[in-house]
């Protein structure tokens, strides 16, 4: 990464690898990037970052080591962040922190995934925008071969990425399934041999970080809102739409077409 900053004591790591496209890393590849509170708390501080000080377009998550994106929440934490319902309400707050911070991101989050995808792991893959994986990735979501529940808008995520059918068995069951079955059942954007992965997640992230960043940005507001049905997010999503339209981007985008060349989108 050309420009990067730690987080979590380099648990997380992000950065800016060139002009528009940012990059999060999951960094505990000897514990399979699973996840201690101070890196779910970490996350929003990661992400505010290179939206506001890096000004990305689009941010790709992954976990370090190339071997797994990541196993989930870090269960040794457990005993101590998590044993009783107090607890437990004060770790899940940190998670949905997270959560919240990918899915509520004013660009496109990118999930690339690689072999394990667990539990809360699968979550921060369900909470991004898009995903794709290559063929040693292994989805399961644990919680009832634990004992525990996941938050409220976590569960959202998982019927949001899965369908309500799907996650209602890998929720009840906590059955491993393949990556070829996420993407038979629409929760992968794509899927690719392991040696494809990163030129595929390279060529997705430039061609959205190429685009007018105002027209994406109401785009998945609109997409937002008509998930939620809110008043809320239906006006905030009119709202950047009618934006859109007294912007320097769309006149610029007028002017390419009618030169006949490409556009240079500014985000303005």
């Amino acid at each position: 990464m050309d420009v990067k900053k730690s987080y979590s004591d380099g648990s997380i790591l992000a950065g800016s690898t060139e002009p528009g496209l940012g990059r999060l890393v999951l960094n505990r590849p000897e514990k399979r990037n699973a996840l201690t509170d101070a890196m779910w708390r970490a996350i929003p501080d990661a992400i505010d970052w290179l939206v506001i000080k890096q000004n990305v377009r689009v941010i790709v998550i992954e976990g370090a080591g190339g071997r797994d994106f990541s196993a989930g929440a870090d269960i040794g934490e457990f005993d101590t962040l998590r044993n009783d319902a107090g607890s437990a309400r004060s770790y899940e707050a940190g998670n949905s922190l997270a959560f919240g911070a990918i899915r509520n991101a004013p660009v496109p989050v990118l999930a690339v995934i690689r072999g394990i995808c667990f539990g809360g792991g699968f979550g921060i893959a369900a909470a991004a925008d898009l995903r794709i994986a290559d063929d040693t990735a292994r989805f399961a979501i644990p919680a009832a071969r634990l004992g525990l529940a996941y938050p409220v808008d976590a569960m959202i995520d998982l019927v949001r990425a899965l369908g309500d059918q799907q996650a209602r068995h890998a929720l009840y069951t906590g059955k491993e399934f393949s990556a070829e079955h996420a993407r038979d059942i629409g929760c992968l954007f794509s899927l690719c041999p392991p040696e494809v992965l990163d030129r595929q997640a390279r060529e997705l992230s430039r061609s959205i970080a190429c685009v007018a960043p105002l027209s994406v940005r109401a785009s998945k507001a609109a997409i937002t809102a008509l998930k939620s049905r809110t008043e809320d997010d239906l006006r905030k999503a009119k709202a950047f739409a009618d934006a859109t339209f007294e912007s320097r981007d769309y006149a610029e985008g007028r002017a390419a077409f009618r030169d006949r060349r490409g556009p240079d989108f500014k985000g303005e």
